[in-house]
Protein backbone atom coordinates (compact mmCIF):
# COMPACT_ATOMS: atom_id res chain seq x y z
CA UNK A 1 0.00 0.00 0.00
CA UNK A 2 1.22 3.22 -0.66
CA UNK A 3 1.29 5.22 2.97
CA UNK A 4 1.17 8.68 1.42
CA UNK A 5 -2.48 7.73 0.32
CA UNK A 6 -2.89 5.86 3.59
CA UNK A 7 -2.02 8.81 5.40
CA UNK A 8 -4.45 11.10 3.46
CA UNK A 9 -7.34 8.82 4.06
CA UNK A 10 -6.06 8.36 7.97
CA UNK A 11 -5.90 12.53 8.14
CA UNK A 12 -8.83 13.41 6.08
CA UNK A 13 -11.35 10.32 7.00
CA UNK A 14 -14.45 12.46 8.36
CA UNK A 15 -14.23 14.58 5.32
CA UNK A 16 -14.52 11.88 2.86
CA UNK A 17 -17.18 9.69 5.01
CA UNK A 18 -19.21 12.79 4.76
CA UNK A 19 -18.17 13.18 0.57
CA UNK A 20 -18.67 9.22 0.00
CA UNK A 21 -21.37 8.85 -2.44
CA UNK A 22 -24.31 6.88 -2.54
CA UNK A 23 -24.10 2.55 -2.99
CA UNK A 24 -23.08 1.55 -6.53
CA UNK A 25 -25.91 0.46 -8.23
CA UNK A 26 -23.66 -2.74 -9.89
CA UNK A 27 -23.98 -4.12 -5.71
CA UNK A 28 -27.50 -4.66 -6.43
CA UNK A 29 -26.81 -6.68 -9.71
CA UNK A 30 -23.08 -8.06 -7.91
CA UNK A 31 -25.19 -9.42 -4.88
CA UNK A 32 -27.72 -11.13 -6.85
CA UNK A 33 -25.34 -13.50 -8.14
CA UNK A 34 -24.37 -14.62 -5.13
CA UNK A 35 -26.34 -17.51 -2.84
CA UNK A 36 -28.77 -15.81 -0.11
CA UNK A 37 -27.10 -15.06 3.05
CA UNK A 38 -23.37 -15.52 1.42
CA UNK A 39 -20.02 -14.82 2.78
CA UNK A 40 -18.89 -11.13 1.59
CA UNK A 41 -15.11 -10.19 1.90
CA UNK A 42 -15.29 -5.98 1.42
CA UNK A 43 -12.04 -4.36 1.16
CA UNK A 44 -11.93 -0.59 1.46
CA UNK A 45 -15.31 -0.06 2.56
CA UNK A 46 -14.69 3.85 3.46
CA UNK A 47 -17.68 5.48 5.01
CA UNK A 48 -19.73 1.87 4.74
CA UNK A 49 -22.20 2.88 2.44
CA UNK A 50 -22.26 -1.10 0.50
CA UNK A 51 -21.61 -2.87 3.48
CA UNK A 52 -25.14 -1.34 5.17
CA UNK A 53 -26.18 -2.68 1.61
CA UNK A 54 -24.96 -5.95 2.16
CA UNK A 55 -25.65 -6.02 5.48
CA UNK A 56 -29.14 -5.03 4.95
CA UNK A 57 -30.03 -8.04 2.79
CA UNK A 58 -28.37 -10.44 5.03
CA UNK A 59 -25.02 -11.43 3.99
CA UNK A 60 -22.24 -12.57 6.28
CA UNK A 61 -20.11 -9.53 5.92
CA UNK A 62 -16.69 -9.49 6.73
CA UNK A 63 -15.72 -5.59 6.15
CA UNK A 64 -12.33 -3.94 6.22
CA UNK A 65 -10.22 -0.94 5.47
CA UNK A 66 -6.68 0.17 5.90
CA UNK A 67 -7.33 3.51 7.47
CA UNK A 68 -8.05 2.69 11.16
CA UNK A 69 -10.12 6.22 11.22
CA UNK A 70 -12.42 4.99 8.56
CA UNK A 71 -13.28 1.78 10.15
CA UNK A 72 -14.08 3.72 12.88
CA UNK A 73 -16.24 5.77 10.95
CA UNK A 74 -18.10 3.30 9.13
CA UNK A 75 -18.29 0.69 12.22
CA UNK A 76 -20.60 3.58 14.29
CA UNK A 77 -22.93 4.44 11.22
CA UNK A 78 -23.50 0.04 9.98
CA UNK A 79 -23.36 -0.95 13.70
CA UNK A 80 -21.70 -3.56 12.77
CA UNK A 81 -17.41 -4.89 13.52
CA UNK A 82 -14.88 -3.25 10.48
CA UNK A 83 -11.71 -4.58 10.86
CA UNK A 84 -8.75 -2.65 10.32
CA UNK A 85 -6.37 -4.35 7.65
CA UNK A 86 -4.34 -3.67 4.30
CA UNK A 87 -5.10 -5.82 1.40
CA UNK A 88 -1.41 -7.48 1.46
CA UNK A 89 -2.54 -8.90 4.81
CA UNK A 90 -5.29 -10.83 3.46
CA UNK A 91 -4.87 -14.54 4.61
CA UNK A 92 -8.01 -16.15 3.97
CA UNK A 93 -8.41 -19.29 1.87
CA UNK A 94 -11.84 -20.12 0.42
CA UNK A 95 -13.82 -18.09 2.63
CA UNK A 96 -15.99 -16.18 0.55
CA UNK A 97 -18.33 -16.46 -2.13
CA UNK A 98 -17.81 -12.70 -2.96
CA UNK A 99 -15.35 -9.84 -2.48
CA UNK A 100 -16.29 -6.77 -3.47
CA UNK A 101 -13.63 -3.80 -3.95
CA UNK A 102 -14.76 -0.34 -5.10
CA UNK A 103 -12.48 2.39 -6.08
CA UNK A 104 -10.13 0.63 -3.49
CA UNK A 105 -7.36 -1.16 -5.31
CA UNK A 106 -7.09 1.51 -7.61
CA UNK A 107 -4.17 2.61 -5.02
CA UNK A 108 -1.90 -0.46 -4.92
CA UNK A 109 1.38 0.07 -6.46
CA UNK A 110 1.41 -1.58 -10.14
CA UNK A 111 3.98 -3.94 -9.05
CA UNK A 112 1.84 -5.35 -6.06
CA UNK A 113 -1.49 -5.80 -8.16
CA UNK A 114 -0.93 -9.21 -8.98
CA UNK A 115 -0.08 -10.53 -5.41
CA UNK A 116 -2.77 -9.05 -4.34
CA UNK A 117 -5.57 -10.11 -6.82
CA UNK A 118 -3.44 -13.46 -5.52
CA UNK A 119 -4.71 -12.97 -2.18
CA UNK A 120 -7.84 -12.45 -3.36
CA UNK A 121 -8.44 -15.23 -5.73
CA UNK A 122 -7.19 -17.66 -2.94
CA UNK A 123 -9.72 -16.30 -0.36
CA UNK A 124 -12.78 -17.13 -2.37
CA UNK A 125 -14.50 -20.02 -2.50
CA UNK A 126 -14.54 -21.92 -5.98
CA UNK A 127 -16.59 -20.08 -8.59
CA UNK A 128 -16.80 -16.65 -6.42
CA UNK A 129 -17.50 -13.48 -7.64
CA UNK A 130 -14.93 -10.46 -7.53
CA UNK A 131 -16.10 -6.49 -8.44
CA UNK A 132 -13.42 -4.41 -8.31
CA UNK A 133 -13.09 -0.63 -10.02
CA UNK A 134 -9.84 1.02 -11.31
CA UNK A 135 -9.64 4.79 -12.70
CA UNK A 136 -8.54 3.83 -16.56
CA UNK A 137 -5.26 5.48 -17.51
CA UNK A 138 -1.99 4.28 -19.07
CA UNK A 139 1.15 5.12 -16.43
CA UNK A 140 0.69 5.47 -12.92
CA UNK A 141 0.87 8.54 -10.70
CA UNK A 142 -0.84 11.06 -8.19
CA UNK A 143 -3.58 13.31 -8.14
CA UNK A 144 -3.86 16.81 -7.45
CA UNK A 145 -3.92 16.00 -3.22
CA UNK A 146 -1.49 13.50 -3.35
CA UNK A 147 -3.39 9.93 -4.19
CA UNK A 148 -1.37 7.47 -5.69
CA UNK A 149 -3.14 5.67 -8.66
CA UNK A 150 -2.16 3.09 -10.98
CA UNK A 151 -4.04 4.10 -13.85
CA UNK A 152 -4.52 0.89 -15.64
CA UNK A 153 -5.36 0.37 -19.36
CA UNK A 154 -7.82 -2.70 -19.39
CA UNK A 155 -5.18 -4.74 -21.52
CA UNK A 156 -2.90 -4.09 -18.69
CA UNK A 157 -5.43 -5.30 -16.23
CA UNK A 158 -6.63 -8.10 -18.11
CA UNK A 159 -2.87 -9.13 -18.24
CA UNK A 160 -2.41 -8.76 -14.39
CA UNK A 161 -5.73 -10.72 -13.54
CA UNK A 162 -4.30 -13.61 -15.98
CA UNK A 163 -1.14 -13.39 -14.04
CA UNK A 164 -2.84 -13.69 -10.38
CA UNK A 165 -4.93 -16.94 -10.76
CA UNK A 166 -7.68 -18.50 -13.12
CA UNK A 167 -10.59 -15.97 -13.78
CA UNK A 168 -13.22 -16.23 -16.27
CA UNK A 169 -15.07 -12.15 -16.92
CA UNK A 170 -18.48 -11.89 -15.98
CA UNK A 171 -18.86 -8.65 -16.89
CA UNK A 172 -17.27 -5.21 -17.66
CA UNK A 173 -18.11 -1.76 -18.24
CA UNK A 174 -17.09 2.18 -17.58
CA UNK A 175 -18.80 5.18 -15.80
CA UNK A 176 -17.45 8.63 -15.79
CA UNK A 177 -17.37 10.11 -12.57
CA UNK A 178 -15.90 13.43 -10.58
CA UNK A 179 -13.93 12.23 -8.04
CA UNK A 180 -13.00 13.46 -4.28
CA UNK A 181 -10.91 16.49 -5.90
CA UNK A 182 -13.28 17.20 -8.08
CA UNK A 183 -11.26 16.04 -11.01
CA UNK A 184 -13.34 14.10 -13.93
CA UNK A 185 -12.09 10.16 -14.08
CA UNK A 186 -13.10 7.06 -16.62
CA UNK A 187 -13.81 4.25 -13.99
CA UNK A 188 -13.43 0.65 -14.84
CA UNK A 189 -16.17 -1.69 -13.26
CA UNK A 190 -14.84 -5.45 -14.07
CA UNK A 191 -17.16 -8.68 -12.04
CA UNK A 192 -14.67 -12.00 -12.36
CA UNK A 193 -15.50 -15.37 -11.28
CA UNK A 194 -13.11 -17.73 -9.89
CA UNK A 195 -12.02 -20.51 -12.25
Amino acid sequence: MDDATLQFYRRNAEAYAGWAKAPSTRLTAFLGLLPRGGAVLELGCGAGNHAAVMLAQGFVLRATDGSPELAEIAARRIDHPVEVMRFDELEDREAYDGVWASACLLHVPRDELAGILARIHRALKPGGLFYASFKIGHDDGRDSIGRYYNYPSADWLDATYAASGTWTQVSSDTSEIKSFDEAPATMLHIVVRKG
